[in-house]
């Protein structure tokens, strides 16, 4: 169905005012790419943006993750890249169903584990809950296979994407019961002699619902439900800092806005668009069509799908239209409340962030973001309440650009706290920087599904390397190349060069006017990279040529640092207040480049002579002076006098092991030691070049040392393979002895055949009756025995060779089991 929605236009400019190619977003409202024009004009830079924040009644997870920096990176974009001023306005859900449930049953749990000392009695209310969980899960998915029935005959578009979403929804349904079923059957395994604590692990959701109906209206401590929100509130926010998302301008929490959403619900009400029941009340949805407006423009398939409602779909009896909604809840037992004209109550879900929203960004707003499951019923709610609050203005758009994060899936479902199969921000981020999540989702269409598998964290390990590689290169070379002695006239291959760097401005202009496209601009700032790499490799290959031309180069890498730092990649002008530090600008420090040169020139000496094979005398002479010469240019910085310290150490060792005449194997020992410890935990990669130089690159030691950990987890694949290929060929060599040693002699093997044999000859001469043998029986005789002869000459002429080696054999076999075994890898080729 065509979904009604007007862009937004100068009237004195027939084309909206934009005569070069524009920006467009993926709109949710008409699911479609639309020109981004602001409410303010197309000439304006200054843009309203709503988003939906947390509801903080649990950690974060890497599926919020993927919608905060998603929009994170979408408004750098347009912040620093299109030079728009946005007003972004983000709430927090501090009053909610959920904070309510879970501040209570947490409470009620820790309440009953205090008095939990009779593990047969646990054992026995875990039993029972976990039973009444499994039931209620059973008939909500027969109610989810039911409504997907229900819906196999819809034809269209609409009937299609409605089958879709109960499917999917199915599909949760059915995760949630087979996880509930497992709990269950271990729970029934572990049995009460698995003690409390074990017993809780198991059981403790379902027992804390069980306890929430039974003892849910005594909790009417309000602290209780406050100190829950504020606990997750406080973690969400060093979530958003250690993921380096910008703050929003305003933050909003919806118990510091009662009285807005109060009056808000009261507007509703006196334009007929809302009614009072039994002390709550509802949004008519019914009245809202009939005054011309449209319901549903989010989601237009989903309104009257009872099982994609949510709060909708609750029964209570007070609803003229299943498809209303709650504005206001009447107080219950067991829940915060405030005064209101309708009596003590709490705002309904949706109702929040219209108000709020409402009371910073007023009638029009150009951009709301969340995630994809807030389509419906939250996202067209809000829409519905808005217009109805602004019905008397006429209001029919109160949005005009509607974004939607897609879904970041993990085994094939969305990650979800119901679904309890979710990643907390703060797990991830043991295994990944900040930076390292940043790119996955850069790399990733905002709008679009994602799973959170091994081919997008590869693919992110192997953007970041290339990146990372090509500022240490381009770093060396504006580092050691001395401008005035270099030539500076351009070839062919500069002007390819800069060619490929226009390309890529074109590329990433394009790409970012296309929905703000940064896997598209990824792609097109690599394959600058891959060009820059190529042209280094050209004019650093040949000696006598020309060298990389250093301002060119230069060039290149700010360009690609500009779009990594609108992505948020790197730190950028928004990310800091007042003058920036240069150290911490990225800048480098003299003293410290002074003490690495003259480290590493020390050191390409040293190792050059163990090599050649150099006298002492000459290594001793090769220590004088140093480093004294770095110490006195190095200055008083702490990262200065740490590498200092190395090098004097370093310098000292290999003094030492001058004057004791130690063989070259050990000093090249010592440059190996450096290279691979020292300077790693110094934040230094060293790369030893084939001409016996060296180079040095700043680095941070994490990823150092993971590089170190790959090369040796692939140079320990690499001698399990060699070992488990020897150790078949031996275990198949001894197998072979070791059958031929096993065989009888000759004679009692035969014995069946030949009964006397001849003693000079050691060949049969009667048969088993104790006939002589005679012509051809006597031929076959002797080639019986020929045959025998040869099946055990190749034991019998290696045990004359080496006397000792079916023992060897046996030895080696081992100590390759064994050293296998130590490289933490087994014998059939497993980890």
């Amino acid at each position: 169905m065509e979904r009604p929605w007007s862009e937004p236009h100068c009237g004195s400019c027939a084309n909206g005012g934009v005569s070069q190619p524009r920006l467009v977003l993926y709109n949710s409202l008409v699911d479609r790419k639309v020109p981004f024009v602001p409410a303010a004009g197309p000439n304006s830079k200054e843009i309203s943006w709503y988003t939906c924040g947390p509801t903080v009644y649990d950690s974060a997870h890497v599926g919020h993750a993927r919608n905060y920096l998603s929009f994170d990176i979408v408004r750098r974009v347009l912040e620093d890249y299109f030079g728009y001023t946005c007003l972004y306005v983000m709430n927090v859900t501090d009053v909610d169903d959920k904070i309510i449930l879970r501040a209570r049953r947490n409470y009620l749990l820790v309440q009953y584990r205090a008095g939990a000392t009779d593990a047969a009695r646990v054992f026995a209310d875990a039993s029972e809950a976990l039973a009444a969980a499994v039931d209620k899960q059973r008939r909500k998915v027969g109610e989810a296979e039911a409504a997907l029935a229900d819906a196999a005959a819809e034809a269209g578009s609409a009937g299609e994407k409605r089958r879709e979403e109960l499917s999917t929804n199915l599909a949760q349904e059915q995760l949630l019961l087979g996880k509930q079923e497992a709990a269950a059957a271990a729970l029934a395994a572990a049995g009460q002699g698995a003690g409390v604590a074990a017993l809780l692990q198991l059981a403790g959701d379902a027992l804390a619902e069980a306890l929430d109906r039974q003892l849910g209206a005594t909790v009417t401590d309000p602290a209780i439900f406050r100190a829950h929100a504020a606990k997750y509130e406080a973690e969400f926010l060093d979530d958003l800092a250690a993921l380096g998302c910008r703050l929003p301008t305003v933050l909003t929490r919806v118990s510091e806005y009662i009285p807005e959403i109060v009056h808000y619900v009261e507007q509703i009400v006196a334009n007929g668009l809302g009614y009072t029941a039994n002390g709550s009340v509802y949004f008519d949805t019914q009245a809202f069509r009939a005054s011309g407006h449209t319901y549903g423009k989010l989601n237009p398939w989903a309104v009257g799908a009872a099982a994609l409602a949510g709060e909708a779909a609750e029964s209570t009896g007070e609803k003229r239209h299943p498809c209303d909604f709650a504005l206001w809840k009447g107080a219950k037992p067991g829940e915060p409340f405030w005064e209101s004209p309708w009596g003590k109550g709490r705002p309904g879900w949706h109702i929040e962030c219209s108000a709020m929203a409402s009371a910073i960004l007023g009638q029009k707003m150009d951009i709301h973001t969340g995630g994809e499951d807030l389509r419906f019923p939250h996202h067209d709610n809000e829409l519905a309440q808005a217009e109805a609050y602004y019905h008397s203005c006429g209001c029919q758009q109160w949005v005009n650009y509607f974004l939607h994060s897609g879904h970041l899936g993990i085994e094939g479902l969305k990650m979800s706290k119901s679904l309890k199969n979710f990643i907390t921000i703060r797990q991830a981020l043991e295994s990944f920087t900040p930076r390292q999540l940043r790119l996955m989702f850069v790399l990733q269409p905002w709008e679009k599904k994602m799973n959170y598998g091994e081919q997008a964290k590869e693919e992110m390990r192997a953007k970041e390397a290339l990146l990372r590689n090509f500022f240490s290169n381009v770093e060396v070379v504006l580092r050691t190349q001395k401008v005035a002695a270099t030539l500076q006239r351009w070839e062919e291959e500069e002007r390819v060069l800069q060619s490929e760097l226009a390309a890529a401005q074109r590329r990433v202009h394009e790409s970012l006017c296309d929905n703000i496209n940064t896997q598209g601009a990824m792609g097109a700032l690599c394959d600058l990279v891959k060009a820059a790499n190529i042209y280094l490799a050209k004019r650093e290959g040949g000696a006598a040529g020309p060298g990389p031309q250093a301002f060119l180069l230069r060039s290149a890498a700010a360009y690609v640092t500009r779009i990594l730092a609108v992505f948020g990649l790197v730190a950028s002008p928004g990310d800091f207040l007042g003058f920036a530090d240069t150290a911490a600008a990225g800048g480098s420090c003299g003293g410290t480049e002074t003490v690495l040169d003259g480290f590493t020139a020390f050191r390409d000496t040293v190792r050059g002579m163990a090599k050649s094979k150099a006298p002492a005398a000459e290594l001793a002479a090769a220590c004088a002076g140093v480093p004294d010469e770095a110490a006195s240019k190095a200055g008083s910085s702490g990262r200065a006098a740490e590498l200092l310290a190395a090098f004097t150490a370093f310098h000292q060792q290999i003094a030492a092991q001058a004057a004791a005449g130690a063989p070259p194997v050990e000093v090249l020992t010592a440059c190996d030691r450096v290279r691979d410890d020292t300077l790693v935990e110094l934040g230094v990669r060293l790369e030893d070049k084939p001409d016996g130089s060296s180079v040095w690159k700043p680095e941070d030691p994490a990823v150092l040392r993971a590089d170190q950990a790959e090369r040796a987890k692939a140079a320990a694949e690499a001698r399990g393979k060699k070992l488990r290929s020897q150790l078949e060929v031996k275990r198949k060599e001894l197998e072979k002895f070791e059958k031929l040693a096993a065989l009888p002699p000759i004679q009692q093997a035969l014995a069946d055949k030949y009964s006397r044999w001849g003693a000079a000859t050691g060949e049969p001469t009667h048969d088993k009756e104790g006939a002589a043998l005679e012509g051809k029986a006597l031929d076959k005789a002797k080639k019986e025995v020929e045959k025998q002869r040869k099946v055990r000459a190749p034991l019998e002429k290696k045990l004359v060779e080496e006397p000792g080696f079916m023992a060897a054999l046996a030895a080696d076999i081992a100590a390759a089991t064994a050293e296998l075994a130590a490289l933490g890898l087994a014998e059939n080729g497993t980890a």
